[in-house]
């Protein structure tokens, strides 16, 4: 099993939107690729809460049965297709991949 985690910090404005609307956006479009491709086992996103500790604004954690459902994942075009939006929203971006 591979379990797949990215966080994202955004910029405060952008795309003609602020940080909050933004990541509401973030999050609707990384949902809409829950269950894309043979493989993906879970996928959960979450926002930084207002009053909670948070270095960055949003996240996504997604299980994997192997690399290969991941690397299907990351090429099917639903998941292309958010790219560039989220591209132009984020200020920076971590990632970590690791196999349980």
């Amino acid at each position: 099993m591979l379990k797949h985690i990215v966080m994202w910090k955004l910029h405060a404005e952008a795309e003609g939107a602020v940080k909050a609307d933004n990541a509401q956006k973030m999050k609707a479009l990384l949902e809409s690729c829950r269950n894309l491709v043979p493989g993906m086992l879970d996928l959960e996103v979450a926002l930084a809460q207002p009053g909670l500790e948070a270095t960055y604004d949003v996240i996504l954690y997604t299980v994997f049965t192997d690399k290969a459902a991941l690397d299907a994942y990351q090429d099917h075009p639903t998941h292309v297709a958010i790219k560039p939006f989220i591209g132009a929203v984020r200020e920076a971006r971590q990632c970590m991949d690791f196999e349980v």
